[in-house]
């Protein structure tokens, strides 16, 4: 067993922290496909159109990785606290650790890294996910980390999330994540038909359902924010108090909601007060038969008068 560093070959290695959830990698790579595709095609775009067309395309694109690419983050909310404490259970043995806490629509994720990373003769560097989703059971993860004999903090953590916990917030957190992500879906679905009326001349009609889409993505943080009315448990880890508060993910989809809010109030506006102005920025342009409506309905040509195909005397008509 030397030859493997006192880990045995038949059990999982340690896990280490990740960065990012290959979810979020794969809906990031997407967008960015399309981003990349879209502007091969603007680089044939000539004058201002080009900058419009850019901008339109950049900012559109993003709304949307974004409100796709927070289903899958894991910082709605986060809480982070360093302490002394017990790493193994039935063992005296003390470690000073980082304690990360961090909720997301899925599920919860606790990070248990030590100062210094080696101690005790071990890498202490742990990121645990316990899922909460429907149709994934909770006490299964949790049950699968107590078999495999994970460090004390994190089972501690994850207790206080299951089912069974005094604090009776897994309940709360679950559903609250679950009307948090379907909002979010739906704003994604309206996301991508403010997209299609906003490429017609329904212009007004594409500042509406910007509205309706800002309006999700304001319903799914009023979902997920419902967990605060009730009192949080303590999360004790050591002689230190583990603490959260919104992460990145939550604070992205106010600033996506906001901006849905403040482009449709725009393209709105300007509809009602310069509908010319905002055409062009759109590049929509009328028909051409509406070019041609001041031109005379017959054009008779010299060379037709003289080869006899038209009158050209006033007689000529009388007698006609």
């Amino acid at each position: 067993m030397t030859l493997f560093d006192g880990v045995y070959p038949f059990y999982p290695q340690q896990r280490k922290a990740a960065v990012f959830d290959i979810s979020t990698v794969v809906v990031i790579a997407v967008f960015l496909t399309l981003a990349f595709s879209f502007l091969l095609i603007i680089a044939g775009i000539r004058g201002r159109a080009r900058l419009y067309w850019t901008l339109r395309v950049l900012l559109s694109l993003s709304v949307g990785a974004m409100i796709v690419a927070v289903q899958f983050t894991r910082d709605w909310e986060t809480g982070w606290v360093q302490a002394n404490t017990s790493y193994k259970s039935f063992s005296a043995a003390q470690v000073t650790a980082d304690v990360g806490l961090h909720i997301g629509l899925a599920g919860v994720n606790i990070t248990l890294r030590g100062k210094p990373v080696k101690q005790i003769n071990e890498t202490i560097d742990y990121n645990e996910h316990f899922p909460w989703n429907f149709g994934v059971d909770y006490e299964h993860s949790y049950s699968e980390g107590l078999e495999k004999g994970l460090p004390s903090p994190i089972l501690y953590v994850a207790e206080k999330f299951s089912r069974q916990s005094p604090c009776a917030v897994h309940r709360q957190y679950r559903t609250a994540s679950h009307y948090a992500s379907a909002m979010l879906w739906v704003a994604s679905c309206t996301w991508i038909v403010s997209n299609i009326l906003l490429s017609m001349p329904v212009l007004v009609y594409g500042g509406y359902m910007l509205l309706v889409t800002g309006a999700f993505t304001t319903f799914s943080l009023l979902s997920f924010s419902t967990v605060r009315s009730s009192p949080m448990c303590l999360i004790k880890i050591g002689s230190r108090t583990l603490h959260v508060a919104y992460g990145g993910s939550f604070w992205l989809v106010l600033a996506i909601g906001l901006l849905c809010f403040v482009v449709g109030i725009t393209i709105v506006a300007m509809h009602h007060l310069n509908l010319d102005l905002l055409k062009t920025f759109f590049d929509l342009h009328e028909d051409k038969a509406e070019e041609y409506q001041e031109m005379p309905e017959v054009f008779i040509s010299p060379h037709s008068v003289n080869k006899g195909l038209f009158p050209s005397q006033p007689s000529e008509i009388n007698s006609i």
